[in-house]
């Protein structure tokens, strides 16, 4: 972990959280095509792309859509999920992202944004982190979603690094696999804390700081400032 020159961090889930965003936007959709969505079926589209996310909702659809269908419904559920950024705004980030963003630039750690979403430059509009990456790579950028390699292996390039250079922020599986498919080490957060192929783990970023990353001890079982246990190395 002292090679690590940059962390690359997911978005939604790591940065911000717009999951009840991006469930009121599919469930909106399912609702209009009179099929069944609950908060348990969104679980299953935390880090894929949107394409693949309608593939998923339409597995309990009544009927086969063509791909143009298709390629109608997704921008439907985009434009409704662009309406709820709009209320997104700076206090949307989460506890503990702003405090170790700053630590990382203090220690002249690169930073960048790997994510899915071809909303991330929208996200980080609306919660003013437009200019605190290095890089932003999303949606826009790949071919392939997570758990392709992709997305990470083209930030990396865009800070000039090898993949042995970077360290992955991921709260999603797709991302965690990706991440490994990539070479690079990764730290995973919240519903993928006890992900096996982890390298690191943290309830959330609030539990790690620049020290624990670069020396790879994560696992604070309380946030950073209150009364903890020594930390576990990483699996």
């Amino acid at each position: 972990m002292k090679s690590i020159k940059a962390v690359i961090f997911d978005l939604d889930g790591v940065i911000v959280s717009t999951d009840d965003l991006h469930f009121r936007a599919w469930k909106r959709l399912a609702e209009e095509e009179a099929i069944p969505f609950t908060r348990e079926d969104n679980e299953r589209l935390r880090g894929v792309s949107r394409m693949e996310s309608l593939a998923i909702v339409l597995e309990r659809a009544a009927r086969v859509y063509t791909d143009d269908e298709k390629m109608r419904m997704a921008e439907r559920k985009n434009g409704y999920y662009r309406e709820l950024l709009s209320t997104l705004a700076p206090d949307a980030v989460l506890p503990g992202v702003l405090s170790l963003l700053d630590e990382l630039r203090k220690a002249g750690i690169k930073m960048a944004i790997g994510s899915s979403s071809r909303n991330a430059g929208s996200i980080l509009q609306a919660i003013g982190l437009k200019d605190a990456f290095d890089a932003v790579v999303d949606g826009t950028h790949i071919a392939q979603s997570k758990p392709d390699p992709e997305v990470f292996l083209r930030a990396g390039d865009a800070l000039g690094l090898s993949p042995g250079e970077c360290l992955v922020v991921e709260d999603a599986e797709a991302g965690v696999l990706a991440a490994r498919a990539a070479g690079m080490p990764v730290l995973a957060v919240g519903s993928a804390a006890n992900h096996p192929d982890a390298t690191l783990r943290a309830p959330a970023l609030d539990h790690v700081g620049t020290k624990d990353l670069l020396s790879g001890r994560t696992q604070h079982p309380r946030p950073r400032g209150a009364t903890s246990v020594p930390p576990a190395s990483g699996g």
